[in-house]
């Protein structure tokens, strides 16, 4: 299927009644095995590329070109819509954000996200109007001369400065300036949902899967999320139940693990054989 298509198809889901989940896999293995169990649309993972390659989830640990050829092998893995982690952008400038996105389109992605964090440790986000400026350089690479959903995210929270009133700020600002979708990640309460949802008029998308917050799907339909991902934590599942069959065969010297694992038919037969 081509780029445009499913852009075209990704943008509709938006569009859709309900709310869309979007897991996320971090190689065109995992991205067969939830194209198979129905989901409708899927989204790399930095982290989960970084920690597949043994490196930390880090500014400049994967490269542009990394992350692109990742992304790349995703999207040739299944029909589905793909939307990219394209990180910061790779670069502070805005000509830097729309060039990335230029090479996501050409990679094949229906979408993908650009932040607002800078990964300098004494100014960690950009300043307001820089960041917009990046957004609205994305915003014109996205919607030129082929369709594509640009997510905006606002990463206050991931960066301890937990300002809702600067995170609704920074997403209304992306907003005007061209964004699809709006998106803060770290948000860990119904209440911060909610107060984001009613001071926009672009889909939200929140992420889940993250260690200590216990709220569903249907809570967060109900709150008027749109969209919800689940960022690297499958990826640290899997790398979960890996350490630990691996300590189990070390310490106990038993093999119990295996009764939890996909059976080898059924790993094959996903994959073709």
């Amino acid at each position: 299927m081509a780029q445009a298509e499913r852009a075209a198809q990704f943008l509709a889901l938006h569009k859709q009644p309900g709310m869309l989940v979007v897991p996320n896999p971090w190689d065109a293995g995992t991205a067969k095995l939830l194209a198979a169990m129905g989901f409708k649309a899927l989204a790399t993972t930095s982290a989960g590329l970084a920690f597949s390659l043994g490196r930390p989830d880090a500014e400049a640990a994967v490269t542009r070109t990394e992350i692109l050829d990742n992304a790349r092998a995703i999207v040739e893995a299944t029909d589905l819509p793909v939307s990219a982690d394209l990180e910061g952008g790779f670069g502070d400038r805005p000509e830097d954000c729309a060039e990335t996105i230029r090479l996501a389109i050409a990679a094949g992605l229906a979408g993908g996200s650009i932040e607002d964090a800078t990964a300098r440790r004494d100014q960690p986000l950009h300043e307001f109007g820089a960041a917009v400026d990046r957004v609205r350089a994305a915003a014109e690479a996205a919607h030129g001369s082929s369709p594509f959903v640009l997510t905006a995210r606002a990463e206050n929270f991931l960066f301890g400065r937990p300002d809702l009133a600067d995170t609704i700020r920074r997403l209304q600002a992306f907003q005007e300036a061209g964004a699809d979708v709006l998106f803060a990640p770290g948000l860990s309460s119904l209440d911060q949902i909610r107060a984001v949802v009613s001071s926009i008029d672009r889909p939200l998308n929140v992420i889940m899967g993250l260690d200590g917050v216990g709220i569903t799907l249907a809570q967060l339909q109900q709150a008027g999320v749109k969209r919800v991902s689940v960022g690297s934590s499958f990826a640290r599942a899997a790398l979960g139940a890996f350490q630990r069959a691996a300590l189990e065969v070390r310490d106990q010297g038993t093999f119990q693990y295996a009764r939890q694992a996909m059976p080898y038919g059924e790993a094959n037969k996903a994959f073709g054989g």
